[in-house]
């Protein structure tokens, strides 16, 4: 009983490194989770993160103005 749970563990990790060893090769921008190959795209994606980011803040206080 306790063989087999030691065969059924030692193949689980075995596994887990095959999986977890997976290269790409040193490509650049792969491991991103957006593309950047399209630089219009790239640009129109940044500009939309970080100025909902900045602009926020100023939207929540404008709000909170014109409510009282």
């Amino acid at each position: 009983m306790i063989g087999k749970s030691n065969l059924l563990v030692r193949q689980m990790v075995r596994n887990a490194i095959v999986r977890a060893s997976h290269d790409h090769g040193g490509v650049p921008g792969v491991n991103l989770p957006f593309d950047i190959n399209n630089r219009f795209k790239l640009t129109a994606m940044m500009i939309a993160f970080f100025g909902s980011g900045f602009g926020a803040p100023f939207l929540i206080v404008r709000h909170q103005l014109t409510k009282a």
